[in-house]
């Protein structure tokens, strides 16, 4: 996929997210949110050019691990943006997997990361050479 591909991908998950949240369906706005944040990570990794290969983007902890060790650490992407996408995806797994309720406050939360993690990214794949 493109860069542009996955930032459209990105703000469709994050509207669905919302849309989600404010019907009440707290497990399916973690999840869109979840995904929101993985796609817009996706591509700026993709856009920084950083040594990532297409295996290693596509897997969960792979795109994470990526994403910490060329944007975060290196001071492209701030710490808090790094932690939101671990916080949002640990909702993600118990929304989808654990079987666990989740809290409409911390549905809410993973919502509102997701629309600026995204915001964020596309503002950064713009500045990107």
């Amino acid at each position: 996929m493109k860069v542009q591909e996955l930032l459209e991908k990105a703000t469709q998950a994050a509207a669905s997210a919302r849309l989600l949240l404010e019907s009440g369906d707290m497990d399916g706005a973690c999840n869109r949110a979840y995904y929101a944040m993985f796609d817009a990570a996706r591509a700026v990794l993709l856009a920084s050019g950083a040594p990532v290969g297409p295996e290693v983007a596509r897997t969960h902890s792979g795109l994470i691990s990526a994403f910490s060790l060329h944007l975060v650490k290196t001071g492209h992407v701030a710490v808090e943006l790094g932690k939101a996408l671990n916080k949002v995806e640990d909702l993600r797994l118990v929304a989808d997997y654990k079987g666990d309720p989740v809290e409409e406050e911390d549905a809410a939360w993973a919502v509102q990361q997701a629309q600026g993690f995204v915001q964020k990214m596309k503002a950064m794949c713009l500045t990107l050479p």
